[in-house]
């Protein structure tokens, strides 16, 4: 990124995406998914959507069926059903007037609808993958670089792995135990016993989970309105890690895909959360590449080299962001070397 006061962001953005040739990326009637985050309501750090409308447009004469697209999150909030969700990407402007392409909520309603996908990872063996996801033809991560309390930082990675997954697939790479109900929250409405799959819940007063029956699938979680059944989280911050990563790569199996970071507003915490603290780095720019794991790499690299010093480990001092990196690269998601090429800003 310059500071070339004749061409403004935007236009800085076309260049890159011309120099990438993303217009050739899609072809006619091919489902074109773009998976960005569109920030919890409140959190002003996420990628503002006049970016997306760039981008969209350069697709456009392809004649594929774009959409922009994130699954619904497993903690309750204004994004873990698809009607609050929607209506948060609205507040947030990411409409169709502003972006030129329709909000798809990749996993339905309240979170259940997946389309499994075989890993045979080492902690993963079936990805439950968002279905709109799943059965697109073309995958573009849009993503805001920031730092992460669980994973040192979200990047591409997170995007795809965690930002890609179910909620039951949200729960799977979380937690390493089964959900747990909250009593004082509970309404008794039966909702949770009549989609268990198993009958392992039964509602005398409150649910009741018999856990020799009960196989973690999550989908209590995702039916119940009143935030009653809860996950029990990991202690490990490099296991979810490692999930993670094995859930990326089940959603790039058989894919076209491009990915995007913008390090920029670099937060020190998720975009999940409903406030951004101060950015902990400058404003670096825009990168691109088709390999994630090199993707990320780059942009922490150029963080660290900014910065002096390393701004997520010194706000999350017990997480270790290269966990991640050497894990991906292991697996053969991408290579951690790269070559850097700057792109030249200057209109004709």
């Amino acid at each position: 990124m310059t500071t070339n006061s004749n061409t403004n962001l935007l236009q800085k953005f076309s260049l890159l995406l011309d120099r990438v040739a993303v217009d050739s990326l899609a072809k006619k009637d091919e489902f074109v998914a773009i998976k960005v985050h569109f920030g919890e309501y409140g959190n002003l750090a996420f990628i503002r959507p006049q970016y997306l409308r760039v981008l969209v447009d350069k697709l456009k004469p392809s004649g594929a069926k774009i959409f922009l697209t994130d699954a619904n999150t497993l903690y309750t909030g204004h994004r873990s059903n698809a009607v609050d969700h929607l209506l948060n990407a609205y507040l947030n402007g990411f409409t169709m007037d502003v972006v030129g392409a329709p909000v798809i909520i990749a996993d339905g309603l309240k979170g259940s609808e997946y389309v499994p996908v075989k890993v045979d990872g080492n902690y993963v063996r079936e990805a439950k993958i968002a279905s709109a996801i799943a059965l697109a033809d073309v995958l573009i991560f849009v993503t805001h670089f920031k730092g992460h309390e669980q994973t040192g930082f979200g990047g591409t990675l997170k995007n795809i792995g965690m930002g890609c997954a179910s909620r039951q697939g949200k729960l799977e790479q979380h937690s390493e135990s089964k959900p747990t109900v909250v009593e004082e929250s509970c309404v008794a409405c039966r909702t949770c016993e009549r989609f268990c799959p198993t009958g392992a819940i039964k509602v005398v007063r409150v649910a009741k989970i018999d856990y020799a029956v009960c196989i973690g699938c999550g989908q209590c979680i995702a039916v119940c309105n009143y935030g009653a059944v809860r996950p029990v989280w990991s202690d490990s911050a490099e296991l979810l890690s490692m999930k993670m990563v094995e859930y990326a790569k089940a959603v790039l199996k058989d894919k076209k895909a491009l990915f995007i970071n913008f390090i920029m507003n670099v937060s020190p915490d998720c975009d999940c959360w409903h406030v951004n603290r101060p950015a902990v780095a400058p404003d670096i720019g825009i990168a691109v590449s088709t390999d994630p794991v090199a993707l990320d790499q780059a942009c922490m690299d150029l963080i660290l080299k900014t910065t002096n010093e390393d701004p997520f480990l010194k706000v999350h001092p017990n997480v270790h962001w290269e966990t991640q990196l050497a894990y991906a690269e292991r697996i053969d998601l991408g290579n951690r070397r790269y070559e850097l090429v700057e792109v030249a800003c200057n209109l004709k």
